[in-house]
């Protein structure tokens, strides 16, 4: 069966499946995001049209930090006590991926065993397939599918934090930072950008000696935070503020759940304080402009590359390279043709 074909077969199941999604089944979720995560955009685009109008319900939690730091167990912890509070909860656990299958390598069933079979509690495990940020672009057509599956708090844990390693800001409403006592370098760490995607810093494993002094350094650099601003260039957010919003810095330790009900309040007057001072919308802009940047990007480069390859008098513009005629480059030929094909983008 081509490709072609197999996709208007999995078109045809969508709708019943879509039904199943809206009555908070948990066989339609899976199979739905199994079909954004399988099919490729077309699927995805039909997806999440249909979705759409019932999401803007749940409340995104980003959880980062660097490997070890103990993530999946704070993530566990988190998930339990929303649940004990009556909320439906759905996590997200973005993996790296595996260089054989694709697939996402660590198991979120394994790390999260003992909360895996909770009635209001689904879980998912997907690749990051490679993604720098730590987010694949399908990660937030998955967010739109646990929305509108009637999910109250959606966790996302993400690979880990780099110097590249910020998209969890660009999906979610609140975004905690992981980190240890004792290790790491502080000042790298503001290189990095971790302080400007940062709501709230989570010194994690606090019975370890230096917990106390990994606040203290936290909290110095945090001093050495500007206003809040939300920079509409594309490359730079900065979202630390001594005015409105200053990341509290919260330890805890998870392996036994000490402080995290603390941790929650904290979540929750972050949640407020957006609200508040309207910094709700202005994330809310910054999230969907990168998201449909995503879209566009993928749209982009998939027709481009069908240009490039596919038509006919591609092959006459390029050797114009190969031939050295005057002014031709590499550069000044990707315009001609930009310009050239512009409309069939």
């Amino acid at each position: 069966m081509s490709k072609q074909n197999e996709e208007k077969k999995i078109l045809r199941k969508i709708d019943p499946l879509i039904e199943q999604l809206f009555k908070g089944k948990r066989r339609g979720c899976a199979r739905l995001i199994s079909y954004i995560e399988d099919y490729g955009p077309e699927v995805a685009k039909v997806i999440v049209e249909k979705v759409f109008p019932k999401t803007g319900n749940a409340y995104i939690i980003g959880v980062t930090g660097a490997p070890g730091s103990g993530k999946s167990t704070l993530t566990n912890q988190i998930a339990k006590r929303y649940l004990k509070a009556g909320k439906k909860v759905s996590v997200i656990c973005v993996d790296p991926t595996s260089p054989f299958s694709g697939g996402a390598i660590l198991g979120d069933r394994i790390r999260m065993k003992e909360s895996f079979r909770k009635k209001d509690l689904f879980i998912r495990s997907m690749a990051n397939r490679g993604k720098l940020g730590g987010l694949a672009h399908i990660t937030k057509d998955v967010l739109q599918v646990l929305d509108a599956f009637g999910s109250d708090i959606i966790l996302l844990e993400t690979v880990g934090v780099g110097q590249s390693e910020i998209d969890v800001f660009k999906s979610a409403h609140t975004t905690l930072v992981v980190v240890n006592p004792g290790t790491g370098d502080d000042i790298q760490a503001i290189k990095a950008g971790i302080m400007e995607i940062t709501d709230i810093f989570v010194v994690n494993k606090m019975d370890l000696p230096l917990a106390d002094k990994k606040v203290r350094d936290i909290e110095a650099m945090l001093e050495l935070s500007d206003t809040i601003e939300i920079d509409n260039d594309r490359h730079a957010v900065k979202v630390v503020s001594s005015l409105e919003w200053k990341p509290p810095v919260v330890k805890t330790n998870a392996r036994d759940g000490e402080n995290i009900e603390l941790l929650l309040k904290k979540i929750e007057v972050h949640r407020v304080n957006q609200k508040k001072t309207a910094l709700d919308r202005k994330k809310q802009i910054y999230r969907y402009k990168h998201y449909v940047l995503d879209i566009l990007k993928g749209y982009l480069s998939r027709n481009i590359e069908d240009l490039i390859f596919s038509h006919p008098e591609i092959d006459q513009i390029i050797e114009k390279i190969i031939e050295k005629q005057k002014d031709a480059n590499p550069y000044s030929i990707s315009n001609e043709i930009l310009k050239k094909f512009v409309h069939r983008l």
